[in-house]
């Protein structure tokens, strides 16, 4: 048996399974929630069908290939994405080739690589150089290099206006300094640093990076306390897609349902149908599935993150569970914004729903990123290269 054929039976299938399921119930709601735009749901379903083709080949590359070697695109991507999104339009959007895609997805999963070789590798180059070895190893520098190139991302990506995009690098930090053995006392302190500084951001920082942003955190807050809000103007996206998602009961109006029978807010225009398809794709699926939908999609997506926690327990080194854990937060982070604007529990952002929104960029991160967590699985039980053996001796 060559060793490629043996990586591809020791394939974790239930991820597999799991993830093409997402991807397969995601093109039949995209065709469903873009009916309304000119070009028609069936076009964009067969677009998210080609970038799916692209993200297998890059899945199924990334869980083959040793994530040791792949470890060193990390840099590269990040300083890509960031160049990118130095250039961008002003939604963070950049066309080549007439490709429109965003570097805020590239900035995720190269920064997410670059940390995790940087968390691994510092220790490990303290070792045998005994006079920096503390410092190398020391709490507080793996906090600057997070903090550095998480808060670098951060500020890059929020200062195009994707408040989305940039707000998922607050968990992915948190994680990943804490699955790299940053201990509970520092952990405590940037908790609090970070409390205290969150009226400054609010209402110094925020106004200077985003001109909706203010205006989006006020409209959720006033709802949220049950306060008055102009629903035909700021509180009309989020008073559409929270109202389809509570009337739609148990069945809800079906697939594609039209708007004849009266019942339907999507046939009917009243969910923003420019974003329906990606930003506000769960307010069509709990319309049209009902709360039995809803519930099967949530599960579906617990089932994902649950097999990927459980790879990262089976990682054989810091980096396999950093990059397990990073994956983890950044699909948890995406998957509880995206659903908790449509249901009033999180302020309307520009995100979209992980393998189900129609996104030709993020479907491929996801992919690559669940690419990563596998490659994780297949090569957990490979021996350790001969000169980590002769270290520890």
């Amino acid at each position: 048996m060559t060793p490629l054929f043996r990586k591809l039976l020791g394939l974790n299938w239930p991820l597999v399974l799991t993830m093409y399921g997402l991807l397969v119930f995601g093109v039949f709601s995209i065709e469903s929630a873009a009916r309304h735009l000119p070009n028609g749901g069936a076009w964009f379903a067969d677009k998210q069908k080609t970038w799916i083709l692209i993200g297998s080949a890059v899945y199924f590359g990334a869980a083959l290939i040793d994530y040791r070697w792949l470890r060193w695109l990390g840099l590269p991507l990040w300083l890509a994405g960031l160049g990118l999104m130095s250039i961008s339009s002003g939604v963070g959007q950049v066309t080549m080739g007439g490709i429109s895609f965003q570097p805020a997805q590239m900035i995720l999963a190269g920064g997410l690589l670059l940390i995790g070789s940087l968390l691994q590798d510092l220790p490990r180059l303290g070792r045998k150089i005994p006079k920096v070895g503390w410092l190398l190893d020391a709490p507080f520098l793996k906090i600057a290099l997070v903090g550095v190139i998480a808060g670098g991302s951060f500020l890059v990506v929020m200062g195009k206006g994707d408040m989305g995009s940039a707000i998922v690098w607050l968990p992915l930090a948190g994680v990943l300094l804490l699955v790299g053995g940053i201990p509970f006392r520092y952990l405590s302190a940037i908790g609090l640093v970070g409390t205290a500084l969150l009226p400054i951001a609010f209402y110094i920082v925020l106004p200077e990076v985003s001109e909706r942003g203010p205006e989006r955190l006020d409209t959720y807050w006033r709802m949220l306390h049950g306060k008055e809000v102009d629903v035909q103007n700021e509180g009309y996206a989020a008073h559409r897609i929270s109202l389809a998602v509570g009337k739609a009961g148990w069945s809800g109006t079906g697939w594609n349902a039209d708007s004849s029978a009266g019942t339907s807010l999507h046939a009917m225009g009243f969910i923003p149908k420019e974003t329906a398809h990606n930003d506000y794709i769960f307010a069509v699926i709990a319309e049209e599935q009902g709360f039995r939908g809803s519930l099967l999609l949530v599960t579906a997506f617990a089932l994902l993150l649950v097999l990927c926690l459980f790879i990262g327990t089976y990682a054989r080194d810091p980096m396999g569970r950093l990059i397990v854990g990073g994956t983890v937060a950044i699909l948890f982070a995406h998957i509880f914004e995206n659903i908790g604007m449509c249901i009033l529990l999180m302020p309307i952002t520009g995100i979209p729903l992980p393998l189900v929104s129609y996104s030709g960029t993020f479907v491929v991160i996801c992919m690559f990123l669940l690419g990563l967590v596998q490659g994780v699985w297949v090569h957990r039980r490979e021996e350790r290269p001969v000169v980590e053996e002769k270290s520890k001796e």
